[in-house]
């Protein structure tokens, strides 16, 4: 490895990184890991090389219950340095939730844009703060090394107005309340990806359920994004791990007129404690709650399934039809059960399920006489940010 590119993926609970090789394409990382649970309990370090040989924590293995997202990256980014050594890391890639009306694809960091992301920040709370604060710490530890921003908004910035448009006042919606959309990084990748699978048919009406611990769906023609179940914020569309989603906007009113509840502890109770949480009484991890006999468990798979499918009924007039599914993500690559549900739901389509490839998380899960292929694609968002760097360094 004679050069190398860095990428970070700030979410709300956890921390992802890579080091790619400096080459032409970013194929897989030599390095990658994963610092989860920070915002509650103790956090866990894992990472590993590019064999999957687990590589020493260092001082990272000691982190203490009150370390956030800044305290532990000022602790990641001298161990990076350590495992880098001599290599010359050419750029630091980022994944950026919102990139509002400022920013239709991959954009180098410089102080300007960094003051715009942060002023993006009521926009997607549980992301944009991290994000933000991963670019200001790489910026204090390599000032000189280019940074940058990929945005999950980006993707979906090819759909027609009418697919961003609120029925508000004009004026609201040219001030930049819009339906922007999210997991762009996601959907881009499996874009790339969709030829490999459904050769000619790639180009066609294929919707990609995005599910995981915060979920959406992308409903695509010629592997470009018409429509999408999130709005002007991550916290639309389909039920989540702890959001809950669409919700008619009279809750809220009356949930501050007659509950008396502020403007926070609103969105404490929509962003944190809602979704599969809020509704099982139990936790937002759908292995947990698969577990479980709860009848609380199972209704919140019950409707998280419920919503999926009927979101994705919505998409289709953007699309005319659908020719294919996609599922991806933690939820949507690993639970068969979730895939079920939401499928069965849908079999007026004509969507036919090959239970035992479905139970064994096959590529292909559809059986032969479903008039659908559904498929089942591991996402790599950090490989599209880092070919996206690359791209803008060369």
């Amino acid at each position: 490895m004679n050069s190398a590119f860095l990428t970070f993926n700030a979410g709300s609970s956890s921390l992802k990184f890579a080091v790619f090789d400096g080459g032409e394409t970013a194929l897989e990382p030599r390095l990658k890991g994963l610092i989860a649970g920070l915002g509650g309990g103790v956090p866990a370090f894992s990472a590993k090389d590019a064999t999957g040989v687990p590589l020493d924590a260092g001082a990272l293995g000691a982190l203490g219950a009150a370390s956030d997202h800044e305290a532990v990256i000022a602790l990641l980014l001298p161990w990076l340095a350590a495992q880098l050594g001599d290599v010359p890391l050419l750029a630091v890639g980022h994944r950026v939730v919102h990139g509002g009306q400022y920013y239709a694809g991959p954009t180098r960091v410089t102080p300007e844009v960094i003051t715009r992301l942060a002023g993006l920040e009521p926009l997607a709370p549980l992301h944009q703060p991290h994000n933000v604060a991963a670019i200001r710490a790489v910026a204090k530890w390599q000032p000189d090394t280019p940074q940058i921003a990929c945005f999950d908004t980006s993707f979906h910035r090819t759909q027609d107005r009418l697919a961003q448009l609120f029925a508000l006042p004009r004026d609201l919606s040219d001030e930049g309340i819009l339906r922007y959309g999210f997991h762009g990084l996601s959907y881009d990748y499996i874009a790339g990806a969709l030829p490999e699978h459904l050769g000619v048919q790639a180009d066609g009406r294929v919707i990609v359920a995005h599910l995981g611990n915060g979920s959406s769906m992308c409903a695509m023609k010629d592997r470009k994004s018409r429509a999408t179940t999130m709005g002007f914020t991550a916290l639309d569309g389909l039920m989540m791990g702890r959001r809950c989603g669409a919700l008619d906007p009279g809750v809220v009113l009356y949930l501050m007129q007659e509950k008396g509840m502020s403007a926070n502890e609103v969105a404490e109770l929509l962003y944190k404690q809602s979704g599969l949480l809020g509704v099982s009484e139990l936790s937002n991890d759908m292995q947990v709650l698969q577990a479980s006999d709860s009848p609380h468990a199972k209704e919140a798979i019950a409707l998280f399934c419920y919503r999926a499918a009927s979101s994705l009924a919505g998409l289709l007039p953007a699309i005319g039809g659908l020719d294919a599914l996609v599922f991806t993500a933690g939820i949507g690559e690993n639970s068969a059960l979730v895939r079920k549900l939401i499928c069965e739901q849908l079999a007026w389509l004509g969507i036919v399920l090959d239970d035992a490839a479905n139970e064994a998380g096959q590529s292909t899960i559809s059986a032969a006489s479903s008039k659908l292929r559904v498929l089942v694609i591991p996402t790599n968002e950090e490989r599209v940010v880092a070919d996206a760097s690359r791209a803008l360094i060369a």
